[in-house]
């Protein structure tokens, strides 16, 4: 039985990025790495010194711990500045609309994000109503592919991992979810997520009615 949701929030309730994309741009630039939106693609759904590794690895760049820091610090400056931008009118489309219903059902929420800034971006887009809890990237020591931050979620919520359902749009993230004994919904191509327990193409297709259509025997 299906009591709980857990949300993913870059892809899934929101759309940060590009936002993402050019903070890395910019500190790349004026680092002088090769950076484009091939390499910005394998960042998705991964923390930010995970994603600076990558980065740097491809630039054949070694630097200690304290320099790697202060690169992902200074990443962090300009997407914080670009989230000052971000408002109520971007959620994408369908996730409002989802979250009324599901609470409006009475189900738990959660939000699960490796991103250190998830409390910031839900006050920009005023749904902190939405969620009876927050796992984000300072939560938990392990981001995904480990299924930390969802295990996370779900004690929080109080309900066990076979009582979730995980939105995500990344497959590490779909990877955290499985591992961790959860449901699983992906949003986005099947090259990506593929793998998940059911999948749309956006978070307009996945209603609740379709959602429990295709977990009925959940429900």
């Amino acid at each position: 039985m299906i009591k709980g949701f857990i949300f993913d929030l870059d892809g899934v309730i929101t759309d940060s990025a590009e936002q993402h994309y050019l903070a890395w741009k910019r500190l790349s630039d004026e680092m002088g790495w090769q950076f484009d939106r091939k390499i910005n693609e394998r960042l998705r759904g991964i923390s930010r010194m995970a994603s600076l590794k990558i980065i740097t690895d491809h630039n054949n760049v070694q630097a200690d711990e304290d320099t790697m820091q202060q690169w992902a610090t200074q990443k962090n400056n300009y997407y914080v500045a670009a989230l000052d931008d971000v408002g109520p009118d971007d959620f994408l489309p369908g996730a409002k609309e989802l979250l009324t219903h599901i609470k409006r059902e009475g189900f738990k929420v959660a939000l699960g994000s490796s991103s250190k800034n998830a409390n910031k971006v839900l006050q920009q887009l005023k749904a902190t109503h939405f969620f009876d809890a927050v796992a984000d990237g300072h939560s938990v020591k392990n981001s995904k592919p480990a299924p930390d931050i969802f295990l996370h979620a779900a004690k929080a919520l109080e309900v066990k991992p076979n009582q979730c359902l995980v939105f995500e749009d990344a497959k590490s993230g779909i990877d955290a979810a499985k591992a961790g004994g959860f449901y699983t919904v992906g949003i986005g191509p099947i090259e990506r997520v593929g793998h998940a327990d059911v999948r749309f193409d956006s978070m307009k297709e996945a209603t609740l009615f379709e959602v429990k259509s295709h977990f009925k025997e959940l429900f």
